[in-house]
């Protein structure tokens, strides 16, 4: 018989960084280069957003909010962080926007579970991209993750003054980093890190499932792209979770056995599991999942099998990168 799991407490988040975006135009600038809607972004929400280059092919994620009118914050993968405010940075011009790298002075800590519901207090009602500033910090309601007996587990992040995540984290049970990546994993949202860089079209990673693709903000790079696969119907990969006895990682291709001569998909995003192997958010070819077997790095490789996701993605997006 499987051991409980254990998913109560508080982590530091040592694989986010933050960048801060200062100024007038702040949400103004941000809004014509991301994927999602800033213009119209209050102060109680949160958006997951991409960051694509010019093909739609994503460069960067983000979860990004309003700490005031001329301030957002946005979270993303500490080591794409560089690049991606390089990037934006370029683009600045003559907005009255500044972007800089906060991670000395911010820091994220994850929270899930009854004890750190507790903890919360009202701010555990959260919808999901639900956002309430306490004080000089701010939390975030993320999308649930899919536990293996049928439960969805809450999440949330705490954003806030490096020198005083110590305190949240005392203030809970100790959660091991690796348990929160792997409930990062069963949510079914990726980010995009430094091994998938530019390999994914948002839905690709099903973002636009899961709020973070606005269809109505106009234009911002790779919108066009974005735009085409989802109205002309070729949206022919999506994101699955799957779980193995063998390690996974970001990077790794998949193969299928009803196609053996070329990968299926891409390993996103891959965690260990809390009971033992692997599991991970895939890319894949919609053709591998409708029929045959999934190996990792060959079509004679370990076995995949497929897991739930926490949301549902449309019978007729399956049909239609």
């Amino acid at each position: 018989m499987n051991p409980p799991l254990i998913l109560d407490g508080a982590v530091r988040l040592s694989h986010w960084g933050v960048i801060r975006a200062q100024g007038d135009d702040a949400a103004s600038f941000l809004h014509g280069q991301l994927s999602n809607d800033f213009a119209l972004l209050g102060l109680s929400q949160a958006r997951l957003a991409a960051y694509c280059s010019p093909k739609g092919r994503m460069l960067a994620s983000f979860v990004a909010f309003k700490r005031s009118a001329s301030e957002l914050w946005l979270a993303c993968d500490a080591q794409v962080l560089p690049t991606a405010l390089k990037r934006l940075s370029m683009f600045v011009l003559r907005a009255k926007a500044k972007l800089t790298d906060a991670g000395a002075e911010l820091a994220a800590v994850g929270l899930t579970g009854p004890g750190a519901e507790a903890w919360l207090g009202d701010n555990a009602q959260l919808a999901v991209w639900g956002k309430n500033d306490a004080g000089e910090a701010s939390i975030v309601r993320l999308p649930d993750a899919a536990l293996p007996d049928g439960r969805l587990q809450r999440r949330f992040v705490w954003v806030g003054p490096a020198a005083a995540a110590a305190t949240v984290e005392s203030a809970l049970p100790a959660l091991p980093l690796a348990r929160w990546q792997w409930l990062e994993v069963m949510s079914g949202v990726a980010a995009i890190l430094a091994a998938t860089v530019e390999q994914f079209v948002p839905q690709m990673l099903n973002y636009e499932l899961v709020g973070g693709v606005d269809f109505k903000k106009g234009c911002y790079p790779g919108q066009e792209i974005v735009a085409r696969s989802q109205y002309r119907g070729t949206i022919k990969r999506r994101a699955a979770i799957v779980h193995a006895t063998e390690e996974l990682s970001a990077g790794m291709e998949v193969f299928a056995s009803n196609d053996p001569g070329q990968p299926a998909g891409l390993v996103a995003q891959a965690a260990p599991h809390p009971l033992g192997g692997y599991s991970a958010i895939v890319e894949l070819k919609l053709t591998a999942l409708e029929a045959g077997s999934l190996h990792l790095r060959g079509a004679e490789g370990p076995v995949l099998s497929v897991g739930r996701l926490p949301y549902s993605v449309p019978v007729d997006s399956t049909a239609a990168a």
